[in-house]
């Protein structure tokens, strides 16, 4: 019997998969029925390789070694996933297989991870591709019929190869070269570098920021308060008040326009780790976590989508879920309500995937068996679905302009004719009872009377000054940082260009998270700060690595590649020749460079690291290096000083890490008694320390202890 294999993303999307399609029976590592044998992937089973993988001498971070420029990418299994590495290498060989699917989530990334361990494996099989939205039942079965060949993607993966060697090159010679030149491990990233720069910037926004008094003149007579449209200091503001007051005004202007403002649009991941950030306070990551485990559940589609639109084709499923979703919520929506699918379409605006929506199965799912930030998810992702298919709000936008003494002054006002769309949204809000409601523009409105028209006197008006301060920017929160990523280069970008700012809605949760974790920024509630390490890194880094127009023109060549009008060879040289300069222009940054970061000076420091560069410092017990993320230590009291008698002092070890050795002068032998001397080098040796050996002063070598 002949096999057709097809291999997931993950357990849990390889199960549902298999259900479908009728392999029920469990084997190890793989699922076995009907003709099909279903495996998975746990991630990235293959990745590129290290630099020590290349060449043993780069295990050592050193400025002379830069760039690392691999003539022939290597890749390597990872350690922790070497097991079902091996089952997928096993199955991909059995000669009972005839074809393989690629069924692991229908993106860059997912076309990556597949393709990585088949060309690992060196299997050249029929390759045919799995490229679905939902993992509804339905859906799937509707994939497989589908099934694409493989080769219609062969230059989607040939521009995920070419971002993550082009993520490798910037992100390793970038880190060692900046903390070899600076004594501090300093990481350094194509998307992370400018997403840091501009919370740098913010926070120097906010540390320079410098409050100031402005003063606003108003008048009022009748039911009216108008307030003049110009910002005034004190003194100009009392005059203005004293000129006025007791006067009579006219009106001038009385005006009262209908406007419509449309529903808002569907979530794509980004806006909706936005308003989740804004709801409940998720970060990025949890918002996509929890969404992801609603997609696997069948409970939502695709959550990494850049798309707000929906298809042609989903039109009825949309307006079927727009009619029964009410149901299951536990929130009212109006009995009124009459959903319209229309707005939603557009299939020019979506390329991979569609909008994040609930799926049908949701509708007899059991909602109230989810966790809380899964199910606080679900209802975010319903309610938007419901909002975007309401009627548009429509309202009176008025506007009244009076004159009084040479000074103008105004009052705008907004009166809601038909709530629409925003009845759904109010609902889901006060059933998040416990969640502050986002307050609107219009709540600092002031009213405008009715019946206000042009030449009306306001006869004998009052007028009072108000005392106003300059406000800093706000620090970032994940909301507002994830719109500024999405915003960021982007006048830099093609027009066509789908995957604008930086980053993608499936990266930026980690990016966010990696600066946090790397210490480059502090999250202190909802906000996000960087720290002053952050700030001396972006001061020093050049444009080209700190600004999004790399990002631009990376996905702008990406792009082109995808299209086959820009070749890999090509992409890369340009790459290749940016990490090139950029090692020569750091060659020499200047004596004070070590004394930058973290508050180790020279002083305190004993030495630099040998196998990362950064400072070594001395603690309570050993000689460490300040790298959280070095595991390089001279323990203090350790059995090979012990045998000789020498005691581990600073001195020892600063020439140690300065010259290799140490002279140690006047030892005693235990075994004769005698006296002396011996040169105790420093020595790697493989393990996670490093070992030491002796050389005897004008004499033969004594031995190693490693």
């Amino acid at each position: 019997m002949n096999y057709r294999l097809v291999i997931a993303e993950k357990p849990s999307v390889a199960a549902s998969i298999a259900k479908v399609i009728g392999a029920y029976k469990r084997e190890d590592g793989f699922l076995e029925g009907s003709g099909y044998l279903v495996s998975w992937c746990v991630g990235h089973l293959v990745e590129l390789a290290q630099p020590q993988d290349y060449d043993e001498r780069y295990a050592k971070w050193r400025f002379e070694d830069l760039p690392i420029l691999p003539e022939k990418w290597q890749t390597v299994v990872s350690e922790s996933t070497k097991e079902q590495y091996r089952v997928l290498e096993g199955l991909l060989h059995r000669e009972d297989v005839r074809d393989v699917v690629n069924a692991c989530d229908a993106g860059r990334e997912g076309e990556a991870i597949f393709r990585m361990v088949y060309e690992k494996a060196g299997c050249d099989k029929p390759m045919l591709r799995l490229w679905i939205s939902s993992m509804e039942d339905a859906a799937i079965r509707d994939g497989f019929e589908n099934l694409r060949p493989g080769s219609e993607y062969d230059r989607l993966f040939l521009s995920a190869g070419c971002r993550s060697k082009a993520d490798w090159l910037v992100g390793i010679n970038g880190t060692r070269l900046f903390t070899t030149q600076y004594g501090r491990k300093l990481t350094v990233g194509r998307v992370q570098t400018p997403t840091l720069a501009m919370l740098t910037e913010r926070r120097a926004q906010i540390d320079g920021f410098q409050k100031e008094a402005f003063y606003k003149a108003h008048i009022s007579s009748g039911g009216y308060r108008l307030t003049a449209e110009e910002n005034m200091d004190k003194e100009q503001a009392d005059q203005v008040a004293e000129k006025c007051r007791g006067k009579d005004a006219v009106i001038t202007v009385a005006e009262s326009v209908e406007k419509t403002a449309k529903p808002p649009k569907l979530y794509d991941l980004t806006t909706l780790q936005r308003e989740a950030n804004r709801c409940f306070g998720y970060t990025a990551k949890q918002t996509l976590d929890y969404t992801q485990k609603l997609y696997e559940a069948k409970l939502v589609t695709y959550p990494r989508t850049d798309s707000r639109y929906l298809t042609e084709d989903m039109e009825e499923t949309a307006l079927d879920l727009m009619q029964d979703l009410p149901e299951i919520l536990p929130f009212r929506v109006d009995a009124a309500f009459i959903p319209d699918a229309r707005s939603m379409i557009d299939n020019k605006k979506v390329t991979d995937h569609h909008a994040i929506i609930p799926t049908k199965a949701s509708l007899t799912a059991d909602i109230s068996s989810l966790s809380k930030g899964e199910r606080s998810v679900f209802f975010l992702i319903a309610q938007r679905l419901l909002t975007a298919g309401a009627e548009p709000m429509v309202y009176l936008e008025s506007v009244v302009k009076a004159e009084c003494e040479g000074t103008e002054f105004s009052v705008k006002g907004k009166t809601v004719l038909q709530k629409g769309w925003t009845v759904v949204e109010d609902s889901f809000q006060a059933y998040m009872a416990d969640k502050k409601k986002k307050k609107n523009d219009e709540d600092d409105e002031e009213i405008v009377p009715q019946g206000a028209q042009a030449g009306l006197i306001l006869s004998k008006v009052d007028a009072d000054v108000t005392e106003h301060f300059t406000r800093p920017p706000k620090p970032y929160t994940e909301d507002t940082l994830l719109s500024a990523m999405e915003r960021a280069g982007s006048g830099e970008f093609a027009k066509e260009t789908e995957k604008k700012g930086l980053g993608t809605p499936a990266t930026r949760a980690g990016i966010i998270e990696k600066l946090v974790n790397t210490g480059y920024v502090v999250r202190k509630g909802r906000q996000l700060t960087a720290t002053d390490d952050a700030m001396k890194l972006i001061e020093i880094l050049p444009e080209t690595v700190k600004s999004p127009g790399m990002t631009a023109e990376w996905e702008n060549q990406l792009l082109k590649m995808e299209q086959g009008e820009v070749s890999a060879d090509e992409f890369m040289q340009n790459i290749t020749q940016l990490v090139t300069s950029l090692v020569e222009d750091y060659a020499d940054v200047g004596t004070d460079a070590r004394t930058m970061f973290s508050g180790v000076s020279d002083a305190d420091s004993i030495g630099i690291c040998p196998r990362c560069g950064a400072k070594i410092v001395e603690r309570k017990q050993s000689y460490s290096c300040c790298n959280r993320k070095c595991d390089f230590a001279l323990w203090k009291e350790n059995r090979f000083m012990q045998s000789i008698g020498l005691d581990f002092t600073r001195k020892v070890a600063e020439s140690m890490l300065k010259k290799g050795y140490y002279l140690a002068k006047g030892l005693e032998s235990k075994r004769t008694g005698k006296k002396y001397d011996a040169k105790i080098r420093l020595v790697e040796n493989g393990g996670k320390y490093p070992g030491f050996e002796m050389e005897f002063v004008n004499k033969k070598k004594r031995g190693k202890e490693r």
